[in-house]
This record gives structure tokens, sequence and C-alpha cells, in this order.
């Protein structure tokens, strides 16, 4: 299991929830959201939305099947990092950093803090206990399937939005 690794390729974070005291000096609310995590019982936190601190830090609760690479959609923000938790399965994400160079499928929708991207990148796995954060200069493509077979599978992920901007 990894330890954590800090991507060259941006500031992408890989590692699992019982070394995340590792990341507080990060910031206050990187802090947060990572005490967050390691307190809360998802077995008693329904799906959606749910604030911890105003616009500042919530999290969105999601359960979704998995889906092939062909179907990726590579998303970025710039309000908000992402502290992406898997509480139950395995799915593949893809990674990427934003350059000036890579093309917006469509433009910047501040209402959504979202913009998607025609880009490539690499790929990290995300399993059950495990975290990854992506910051604003991080294209990301979340939600993919993993493993050999490469079939979907049922996955319950915390994505917690802590504002940066």
């Amino acid at each position: 299991e990894s330890r954590g690794v800090i991507r060259k390729e941006g500031n992408v974070i890989l590692d699992r929830l019982e070394n995340a005291s590792m990341y507080r000096p990060l910031g206050t609310v990187i802090a947060a959201a990572l005490d967050y995590l390691g307190r809360a019982d998802f077995s008693r936190v329904p799906d959606g939305r749910h604030e911890l601190d105003g616009e500042r830090l919530f999290v969105i609760v999601q359960q979704y099947r998995t889906k092939p690479l062909a179907e990726a959609m590579w998303e970025a923000h710039r309000q908000y990092l992402d502290v992406q938790f898997l509480v139950q399965g395995t799915e593949r994400v893809g990674y990427a950093n934003l350059g000036s160079d890579v093309p917006a499928l469509r433009p910047y929708d501040h209402g959504k803090d979202i913009v998607f991207y025609d880009a490539e990148g690499d790929f990290l796995t995300l399993r059950a206990g495990g975290f990854a954060i992506f910051a604003p200069q991080d294209i990301h493509a979340p939600g993919l399937t993993a493993g050999r077979s490469e079939a979907p599978e049922m996955v319950r992920k915390a994505v917690v939005k802590c504002r940066v901007a």
C-alpha cells in the first residue's frame, strides 16, 4: 500500500486514511476534511450533499457504478479542491496537469465550479479506505473501472470539497 505519493504531474496525493495526519500541514481546510473523513461513520451518512463548514467545506456522498475509460469525463475545478475518499469498492481515476495546451470541451461553469477537458493522462487506483487529493490544477477523471477484467462495480465515495479561492 502507498505511504503517500505526490505526483510530479501536479499535486495529486494518493494515500490511505490511516496516514492522513501526514497531510495536516497542507492547510486547515485539508486538515478539517481529513479529520471529518476519519471520524465519519459512512454507514450512517446518507448519499447527497452535507455542509461541514458552509460553502468553505462540504461533502458529497455518492454511490455509482464505475464506467469504462471510453466514457471518462476529464474535469477540473477552480474554486475547490477535492479530497476523494473511497468508502467501498475500487475505482481507477485518471489525472493530468492542467496546462494551457489542454482544450476545454465546454466553457467553465461558475455555478457548478466545473470545466470539462479533452485530456489524456495517467491513472491511479483508489481502493476502499484510500483517498486522493486533487487541486485546481489537476484534471481528473473519476469513477473508472479497475482491475484486470475492468468489469463495472458499485462503489461508494465521499468527496470533500475544500474552498481554495
